[in-house]
């Protein structure tokens, strides 16, 4: 290729603004959904407390976004089409404590280079509106008077007419109709205090008025999420050192296939965050079936100036200035608020929606000896349990019913676990269920065995089933975990020590975490600039890949500042043990070990999961029964 061909020859000039806001437009400008979501947060950067979206043919055709915000004055309309023109920030200062939304003072001059873009605009001490127009062409403008009410209203008309090449590569209009109402309930979702309304070809699609209390809030979440997910969600909120996180997590049982039930705001901005998705994942590690996406709206609030908004064009990513502290935080809480479920929790949950949102944080002192918080993670939901005594009828058999405990299981039972673990099942329930004498256990009684599978038991609802091998397998296994954790890992020197090669960072990286890897029962020496030596490894993990095993970790820790693949190992090797231990299935059980099993069930974290994710027991109400058998029609 010619030198002339390949232009190494040309002079260097300056881009035409028309062509500069096209290239621009291609990092912000990518299809409908991505100018519906520049102007509305233009219009929630200006105080706007109603939106109006009117969209034609899934927004290629029309997109007009209408607002009662601040509004635009005459002179400025004009600059409010130039590039790098905006009213959000005015120095460096300003750009490290970002709250707006928009700030980059690109979106209008890209959209407005790519569409026939009209924009009006009132504000509240003009005597008039005024309007300009552009067309796909250079920034000069005129301005005339034009009839509104005080705010703004963008029209776009056919987008990307002058770019057809950029045209071609749109969907189908539903499709694109699909990402452009995602994009505002993203939105609504963040801003409670305002209310959207969307149109599509005249029918209206949304209507979300103002959400001032908690019921309507609830009810803005089961529009856009579906009241399915209120009914298995657990309202949260945990403020620390700074960190405020609170919303609602989805049961593990209320999972997707897809990750299209996930949102996560960062100071009010939406984002889609690696190192937020590694924690959330970490969190839902033990309790998730393979494959599966967990649900959740989430907010968390941070000091904007220890938060980078600034390092992506459609800012839906951002940059911690401590991730170590955010991810450890964000893990912690959503792994207690999920290990703090039990049974009478999820009975409870559908029945406190209107008021789940936003419940009480953690009090003083909530936190155990290692720092691990105490989540209050039901507050609304949970209510004091008595401890009432039941006597069997005609037995003289009484049954001391103790709630679950609130602090973390003590050290002596944690260091028996490996000498119970293959022991029978207790004896040490009721038999049959009590004749209206004090509260029932939230699992209820046990009142027969189906198949050598499953426990039928009767509780204040109606019939719980029970999976008892997967029940049983869960208990067994979080006693194993807690054993681990009291007794710790030993390690196991290896008779010839491994070469690992790596980079200098790693190898940086694996010194500074020298103290870690020990306690985890792995010894690593650094034997040159590259070059690591593995002496020593768990004695649990002494089948793993030990090369692999430390080069993903290095890894991990280099990308998210922790890791957790050493535990997740030990996990898996837990579980393994945990389901050969449990009760097999065609066992015969007798009713009190039954009730032994539904007690441990309510005493023990993660209860309502097996270790592959399946859920343990499920819950037949009156009302299914007697729509079973069209009672009361």
């Amino acid at each position: 290729m010619s030198d002339e061909a390949n232009g190494s020859n040309a002079r260097i000039e300056l881009l035409s603004p028309r062509l500069a806001n096209q290239i621009a437009a291609g990092e912000v400008v990518e299809r409908p959904a991505s100018v519906i979501k520049e102007l509305l947060e233009n219009s929630l950067d200006s105080g706007a407390k109603r939106i109006d979206v009117d969209v034609e043919q899934g927004g290629v055709k029309l997109l007009r976004v209408r607002d009662d915000g601040r509004g635009i004055p005459a002179d400025d309309l004009p600059l409010a089409l130039a590039r790098h023109a905006t009213s959000k920030i005015r120095d460096l200062e300003d750009l490290e404590r970002v709250m707006s939304l928009g700030f980059r003072g690109e979106a209008l001059a890209s959209i407005s280079s790519v569409s026939r873009l009209t924009l009006t605009s009132r504000t509240r001490d003009a005597d008039q509106a005024w309007q300009v127009e552009t067309e796909g062409r250079d920034m000069a403008s005129h301005v005339q008077p034009a009839a509104h009410p005080v705010g703004t209203s963008v029209e776009v008309r056919d987008l990307f007419f002058n770019t057809p090449a950029r045209r071609k590569f749109l969907k189908a209009e539903k499709t694109e109709f699909d990402h452009l109402q995602e994009v505002i309930k993203r939105l609504a979702l963040a801003r409670f205090d305002v209310a959207f309304h969307l149109r599509h070809n005249g029918k209206t699609i949304l209507s979300l008025h103002e959400a001032r209390d908690d019921a309507a809030r609830a009810r803005r979440v089961g529009a856009v999420c579906g009241a399915g997910f209120l009914e298995q969600a657990l309202p949260i909120e945990v403020e620390r050192n700074g960190l405020h996180l609170w919303g609602w997590v989805g049961l593990p049982t209320f999972s997707r296939s897809q990750a299209d039930l996930q949102y996560f705001y960062v100071n009010g901005r939406a984002v889609r965050d690696k190192l937020v998705a590694h924690a959330v994942r970490q969190a839902y590690r033990d309790v998730l079936f393979n494959g599966r996406h967990p649900t959740f709206v989430l907010f968390f609030e941070v000091d904007p100036s220890v938060v980078d908004v600034n390092v992506h064009p459609t800012k839906h990513e951002v940059r911690f200035r401590d991730g170590r502290m955010v991810h450890d935080f964000l893990y912690g809480t959503l792994h207690r608020a999920l290990g703090d479920v039990r049974p009478e929790d999820q009975l409870a949950a559908p029945a406190a929606v209107a008021g789940m949102v936003r419940p009480t944080g953690l009090e003083a002192g909530e936190f155990g000896p290692q720092g691990e918080m105490r989540l209050a993670a039901h507050a609304l939901l949970e209510q004091p349990q008595p401890q009432p005594s039941f006597n069997t009828a005609g037995s003289g058999y009484q049954y001391q019913y103790t709630p679950r405990p609130q602090s973390n299981v003590p050290a002596a039972e944690a260091q028996a676990a490996y000498r119970e673990f293959f022991k029978p099942l207790p004896e040490t329930a009721a038999t049959a269920l009590p004749d209206g004498q004090g509260d029932i256990p939230p699992l209820g009684y046990a009142l027969a065995q189906l198949k050598g599978i499953y426990i039928l038991s009767e509780n204040a609802q109606g019939l719980v089933l029970v999976d008892m091998h997967a029940a049983h397998e869960r208990i067994m296994y979080e006693r194993l975990k807690i054993a681990m954790a009291s007794e710790g890992l030993s390690g196991q020197p290896l008779l010839v020590p491994e070469s690992l090669a790596v980079s200098q960072r790693e190898a940086d990286c694996a010194e500074e975490h020298v103290s870690w890897f020990q306690r985890l029962g792995f010894e690593l020496q650094r034997l040159g600039p590259e070059t690591l030596a593995i002496r020593q490894i768990p004695a649990l993990l002494k089948q793993a890949e030990a090369n692999r095993l430390v080069s993903d970790v290095l890894a991990d820790l280099m990308e998210y500042g922790t890791s957790d693949r050493i535990q997740a190992h030990l996990n898996e090797l837990l579980g393994t043990m945990a389901c050969h231990g449990a009760i097999r299935a065609n066992r015969r059980l007798a009713l009190p070990e039954m009730n032994g099993l539904l007690r441990d069930m309510e005493n023990t974290e993660r209860s309502g999961q097996c270790n592959h994710g399946r859920p343990t027991w499920t819950q037949l109400g009156l009302d299914d029964l007697d729509k079973l058998f069209l009672r009361g029609r």
